[in-house]
């Protein structure tokens, strides 16, 4: 496989993404809304109604988690509390939906979109190996999302830190548990996901019935990816491994099967259901 015929496809997939605004901006808007948009209100309106009677109940129902999960959130008051609680635990799990989500859209339309726009003859002639082929798309679909996690994760920590650690007299995220979170746990389900949405991509005829695929497809991960996300971030260190170990074995074996799924009758249009 020659490395530069790869990142020539990824390189115009993402020219061609970059270009499109009408595609761009809602993804764009997608990530500014979790990672900035609901952290940046909800964290100040927090501490905010610290005497509230609101705060006074999520202070006891936080004093009823198990004593192990307590004893990981920090704070003296429980506005303090509940606001370590919110950025460190509950909002964690935007570190994979999100990225996912962008990726996902974007490789739905990788492979179809090329038939959709007439280029698939040009692909389906050019001396690219269907190898070289997929691993472009691949890299075109999972840059935009790693790039969301990257951007969106350092202003998600500006805010978590200038909202909670001020609170909690210094900067204090990311937490050990976020880092395993994003930096061995999120790839390899992005990849995942990317692994049969392009599949499928190669297979379906139109963009629209790729996005409803990749829709089923997606919707499972995210929630098995929800669950494991947060528990991770309890007890982040060997469970987080272990976790990832086996993710990117899945995604590798997944990511290999998938080159076979590639066709140039395929990027032509004929036999897009075989």
């Amino acid at each position: 496989m020659r490395r530069h015929q790869v990142l020539a496809v990824a390189a115009a997939d993402l020219k061609r993404l970059f270009k499109s605004r009408d595609y761009i901006i809602p993804l764009a808007i997608l990530a500014g809304l979790f990672f900035v948009f609901v952290p940046g209100i909800m964290l100040p309106l927090i501490g905010a109604t610290e005497r509230s009677p609101l705060m006074a109940q999520i202070g006891d129902v936080i004093g009823t988690l198990p004593q192990q999960i307590q004893d990981n959130i920090a704070g003296d008051t429980p506005a303090v509390r509940t606001a370590y609680a919110f950025a460190v635990y509950l909002l964690a799990p935007i570190a994979i939906v999100v990225p996912l989500t962008i990726s996902s859209a974007v490789g739905a339309n990788t492979m179809v979109g090329e038939r959709e726009r007439g280029t698939g003859e040009f692909l389906a002639h050019s001396p690219l190996t269907v190898q070289e082929i997929y691993m472009g798309k691949l890299i075109a679909s999972l840059v935009p999302g790693y790039l969301a996690t990257a951007v969106g994760f350092t202003v998600y920590s500006l805010i978590v830190n200038l909202t909670v650690g001020r609170q909690l007299g210094g900067w204090f995220f990311p937490t050990t548990g976020w880092w395993y979170l994003i930096l061995w746990v999120v790839p390899p389900f992005i990849a995942i996901a990317l692994a049969v949405i392009l599949r499928l991509s190669a297979r379906v005829r139109s963009a629209a019935a790729a996005q409803q695929a990749s829709t089923l497809v997606t919707l499972p991960v995210i929630i098995a990816s929800y669950g494991i996300a947060s528990g991770l971030l309890y007890s982040p260190a060997y469970s987080a491994l272990i976790v990832g170990a086996l993710a990117w074995i899945v995604a590798i074996v997944l990511l290999r099967s998938g080159a076979r799924a590639v066709r140039r009758e395929r990027l032509l249009g004929v036999a897009a259901d075989a």
